[in-house]
């Protein structure tokens, strides 16, 4: 597909007013996304499992402006958890301007936008994925009552090419449990337009994966993602950090059929450091990890030794630990965590979330 495949090509009928909420979730890439070219496009592919309970519930009232009140400008009013934000806006009105070509009915309505998360707000949990694509799919949604005539295949994959336009990782937070965003060879229908479930066999022990997040650290990060996605301009280690991506992608395919856990963990382990050395070798460089991120990994690693157990840790671009295991070493894993982790933890507050099935209209 290409991107005038999303230009609406029947005639549109308009409808004076509706309402319609979209709860969609969070997701943790397993192989990252760092570094874009021009209209969010990803430099290399990504994989992510696709989370259950972290999740933004997004409602969207919209109203038909009559004749005189059309001024052909975005007209909306955003309302985060109960409060009206102002400073969100711009974030809106530059996601409504990349859609419009795509979208060429939203300066014909007035928006009423409400939004919240199921974890907090200060917690260090990107919401972004989550919050753009529920905006998209209620976009989506109007997009439908006043086109009738579109399949979910078209509606999916429509959504996430606009949540994408919004934030690169929402593409993959449409669907689960797991998405691949970005073009690779070896997996078909692989897409940098918008994020596709993996169309290939996975083992039962993935579809119950559990992923437990440490909050480290609550506060805002000192350097934004577009930030960080842009020093990837010219930086020395590029070229091998989007080949080293590609390559591990083709490597999960058939670890993700058998279940291989120990070949997992080093591919998923090996992503989240590669990603910060990214990070912490750019130029100007900047580190995300804080000490007790440290002490977490050291601690995952002497207790998967001791124990046999395949427990992992993966890495966001921040400092909170994401401890991904079985969901039949739950109770053990669980146990591990408050004797010995919680400790690193601010107010000793961690997040329990598990693989899930990707955005639901309610």
């Amino acid at each position: 597909m290409t991107p005038t495949d999303f230009i609406p090509k029947q005639d549109i009928t308009k409808i004076n007013s509706g309402e319609v909420t979209w709860q969609s979730p969070s997701n943790i890439a397993l192989v990252k996304y760092w570094g874009k070219k021009e209209n969010q496009i990803p430099a290399n592919p990504s994989i992510s499992f696709t989370l259950s309970n972290c999740h933004s519930t997004t409602t969207m009232k919209y109203q038909l402006k009559d004749n005189a009140s059309n001024t052909g400008e975005f007209d909306f009013k955003f309302y985060f958890e109960g409060k009206e934000k102002e400073d969100f806006k711009p974030k809106i009105i530059k996601f409504f301007e990349r859609i419009e070509s795509y979208c060429p009915y939203l300066k014909d309505y007035s928006f009423e936008i409400h939004s919240e998360n199921s974890f907090p707000h200060s917690s260090g949990i990107a919401s972004s994925a989550s919050g753009m694509s529920a905006l998209a799919l209620c976009v989506m949604s109007l997009e439908k009552e006043i086109s009738k005539d579109l399949s979910e295949e078209y509606f999916n994959k429509k959504a996430s090419f606009l949540a994408r336009l919004g934030s690169g990782s929402a593409s993959r937070s449409i669907e689960g449990p797991l998405v691949v965003w970005g073009e690779q060879n070896k997996i078909e229908g692989a897409s940098d337009l918008f994020g596709e479930m993996y169309p290939y066999k996975i083992h039962d022990v993935f579809k119950s994966f559990q992923d437990t997040i440490m909050l480290v650290d609550k506060g805002e990060k000192q350097v934004s993602s577009t930030v960080g996605h842009n020093l990837m301009h010219g930086h020395p280690f590029a070229e091998q950090r989007f080949q080293q991506a590609d390559d591990n992608l083709e490597k999960l395919i058939p670890i993700l059929e058998s279940g291989d856990l120990t070949e997992f963990i080093k591919i998923v382990e090996s992503e989240a450091l590669s990603l910060h050395a990214m990070m912490m070798s750019s130029q100007p460089y900047f580190i995300l990890m804080k000490p007790n991120t440290l002490e977490i990994i050291n601690k995952i690693w002497t207790f998967r030794e001791k124990t046999k157990i395949p427990v992992c840790f993966t890495l966001d671009a921040g400092a909170n630990v994401h401890i991904l295991y079985p969901d039949n070493h739950k109770d053990k894993i669980l146990e591990f965590i408050n004797n010995e982790l919680v400790v690193y933890c601010q107010n000793g507050h961690y997040i329990c979330d598990q693989v899930g099935d990707g955005a639901k209209k309610l």
